[in-house]
């Protein structure tokens, strides 16, 4: 009994963790000023072509279920806080390095195969969701980027996490379901993360 109540604890513990991390409560966007909070969701969009965006005023874009393979115009929101691209088309991103406040981008169910390189120059950024892509491999600057809370490669193709974790060790969550990862690997990275909430 007390080890089921232990392992209720521990479930219960890691759903607190990720509670509201890669989505935002509804009532949200009545905190912030009229424009600022964009919704393009479901729009069936196949690129960004005349949409108009006040660049410095938006903070949260929601382009989620598009048909979109290109986002270039995603690169002038330098007010940006919030990045929502998650089920559309793409491979890649433009250079994003001018989204210095950017703080949370989501990429789930899309097409990389690499996580895009660009991310390494926004220095806010807390969340990344890249689960439900071809992505095979955790490259090395990703792992020694510091001021990352939570992070998701369920669904990829990643079998195994940079051997020096230690960059990591501030997450409040790590998301790697549904990987095909050995038990020795797994546990090296419990090992490595023990105040993280790491969900296989």
């Amino acid at each position: 009994m007390k080890c089921i109540l232990r392992k209720a604890f521990a479930a219960a513990a890691v759903s607190a963790a990720f509670a509201g991390c890669f989505d935002e409560p509804e009532p949200a966007y009545k905190t912030v000023p009229e424009g600022a909070r964009v919704y393009l969701k479901d729009q069936g969009l196949a690129d960004l072509k005349g949409q108009s965006f006040d660049a410095s005023k938006v903070d949260y874009l929601n382009l989620d279920r598009n048909a979109l393979t290109n986002v270039d115009e995603v690169a002038s929101l330098t007010g940006l806080k919030w990045l929502r691209l998650n089920s559309n088309r793409l491979s890649a991103l433009p250079p994003l390095g001018e989204l210095k406040s950017l703080r949370r981008i989501y990429l789930r169910d899309n097409r990389f195969n690499e996580v895009p390189e660009t991310l390494k120059d926004l220095p806010s950024l807390t969340d990344i969701d890249l689960s439900g892509n071809p992505v095979s491999e955790i490259p090395e600057w990703l792992a020694k980027k510091e001021g990352l809370l939570f992070l998701s490669f369920s669904r990829t193709k990643v079998t195994r996490l940079p051997d020096d974790l230690s960059a990591w060790r501030r997450l409040k969550a790590l998301q790697l379901g549904d990987l095909q990862m050995t038990p020795d690997e797994m546990a090296r990275i419990r090992k490595s993360l023990p105040d993280v909430a790491v969900v296989f």
